[in-house]
């Protein structure tokens, strides 16, 4: 039993644990680094762009996420959506949307997997790069066809934010990893935000070029800065072929079911997002409302409301087991479209308290959901968030088709109880698989009901030292029982040495007892 004055307290035995858990995941990502001798740091991007020293890695002396770096992440991940988020209107080009989106599709796929491959310094530079050279072209061309191949290309290689996502991941402290992951989502709805608001302004007021021009002036800053100020990181499955990392994401699909919950809850979350927004326009724009489009459009401005709570809902996730975080939102998703079935179009007030709620709540359920499965494998976190974003992807589509349809042929109150239906689905998943089941456990509760994060991390390094202990108990034993049989092994040879000394003693007696003549014989030929 332990001494009570000599046992470090609670809290200080749960600091210990994180800050171990920090150590150990940041430690098993460059062991591999750090065990070659001859492990010299990477000096240049792309063979000929020196790395700024205090960036280069250094498995000794890892890169600290603090501030600045997160800052720059959410700066990024605003100043990138730029180039394809700009709404300017176009009459006769309604495909460009499409293009745009299906071309984000094709690089969620093929590009953000690169992650789990290459060091992604030089390809998150790379692609801020390119994205700001192709809205150059954006800006000039004439040609409607190289335009309608510019947005495409524009959307393809727009995927930076995440790329930036399981960097982040990576570089923060599993501690704070829900409040960075936080951030950069935040970047990237604020991005969205801003580039409709800017957009719509420029457009009304000079030539729809000019928001190109702001584009990628923006973009090759955002450039600029990334290089002076992102940190290098080692590249991961060393050895993996790109085609070999595409079939892993497809086997993850499928065989992991903590991602598996997470497509199921992601998809109906997104299109209770995109089924509100898309019918809100209908909504605002008819009786009882009859707002302008002017009105409806700053409607959008109440999403920054989610921007600004993000870094606290960060820390309440990071305090907490992430199953619990996803209840307590897929909850509050379902308090919020009660609201919005009830009172949307009766009053204007709880338009914006749903704006509010369905912004604040699904980027928590999405936090919660991305913080849980980038826990599975270090090693694979690009790949699996591309399989979250697929799914938000399809969740988007859905919700724009079908909400749609459903408020065109029904009204906004039959509309409003799919999103009513959806969020219900999306606690049922969450329930179906307890908070602490083992990872390959598909449905079913196990292991308790604890809710804070820290316990689960104190209690996971003590069973690991008790495991650790036994091990090497089971080992001291083995090795006395080894070295008693040896002894009884040396005492059974002496033994059985002793008895065959004595049995050739016996034999060598009773032959020179042969050899001797009779004593009484050779008497009795004396006397004759």
């Amino acid at each position: 039993m332990s001494d009570p004055a000599t046992s470090p307290p609670p809290v200080e035995s749960e600091a210990r644990a994180s800050v171990a858990s920090s150590t150990n995941e940041t430690i098993a990502v460059v062991q591999a680094q750090e065990d070659e001798p001859d492990f010299t740091p990477i000096t240049k991007d792309f063979g000929f762009l020196p790395i700024p020293k205090h960036l280069r890695h250094d498995p000794k002396h890892p890169a600290y996420f603090g501030l600045l770096l997160n800052a720059t992440f959410g700066f990024a991940g605003t100043f990138v959506q730029f180039s394809h988020t700009f709404n300017v209107s176009y009459d006769t080009v309604s495909r460009i949307p499409t293009l745009v989106q299906v071309g984000y599709a094709v690089g969620l796929l093929l590009i953000s997997t690169l992650g789990d491959l290459v060091r992604r310094r030089p390809l998150i530079i790379m692609l801020v790069f390119i994205c700001a050279s192709l809205s150059i072209g954006l800006s000039f061309t004439t040609n409607f066809a190289v335009f309608q191949a510019l947005c495409f290309l524009t959307g393809v290689f727009t995927v930076v934010p995440q790329i930036l996502l399981p960097l982040a991941a990576d570089l923060a402290p599993p501690e704070r990893r829900a409040t960075a992951l936080s951030i950069v989502l935040s970047g990237l709805l604020l991005g969205i935000l801003l580039a409709r608001v800017l957009a719509g302004v420029i457009a009304q007021f000079v030539s729809w070029r000019v928001v190109y021009y702001l584009a990628f002036s923006v973009q090759y800053v955002v450039c600029v800065w990334l290089y002076l100020v992102l940190p290098d990181y080692p590249a991961k499955n060393k050895g993996a072929t790109y085609f070999g990392l595409l079939w892993g994401m497809a086997k993850f699909a499928v065989t992991e079911p903590q991602l598996v919950q997470a497509v199921l809850i992601s998809i109906p979350s997104a299109a209770c997002y995109t089924n509100f927004w898309v019918t809100l326009t209908f909504l605002l724009g008819g009786p009882p409302y009859n707002y302008s489009t002017l009105v409806i459009g700053l409607f959008g401005l109440v999403g920054m409301v989610g921007v600004g709570l993000a870094p606290p809902l960060g820390r309440l996730i990071d305090s907490l087991v992430p199953w619990f975080a996803s209840v307590i939102a897929c909850i509050a998703y379902i308090i919020t479209h009660v609201i919005m079935v009830g009172a949307d179009g009766v009053n204007v007030a709880a338009v914006v308290i749903v704006c509010i709620g369905i912004d604040v709540f699904r980027q928590m359920v999405q936090v919660s959901l991305t913080t849980a499965v980038f826990s599975l494998d270090p090693a694979a976190r690009s790949r699996m968030n591309a399989i979250i974003l697929i799914s938000l992807f399809i969740g988007q589509i859905m919700g724009t088709a079908v909400g749609s349809e459903v408020y065109t042929q029904h009204g906004w109150r039959p509309a409003a109880a799919l999103n009513l239906a959806w969020s219900g689905l999306m606690l049922f998943v969450v329930l179906a698989r307890g908070p602490h089941v083992s990872r390959y456990t598909w449905v079913g509760w196990e292991g308790g009901l604890e809710v804070r994060k820290s316990k689960v991390t104190a209690q996971k390094r003590r069973d690991e030292e008790a495991g650790a202990s036994d091990i090497q108990q089971g080992g001291d034993e083995k090795h006395a029982l080894e070295e008693k049989q040896s002894v009884r092994e040396e005492k059974d040879a002496t033994t059985v040495g002793m008895q065959e000394v004595k049995s050739s003693e016996t034999r060598e007696g009773e032959k020179q007892d042969e050899d001797q003549p009779p004593i009484v014989e050779v008497a009795t030929h004396s006397a004759e």
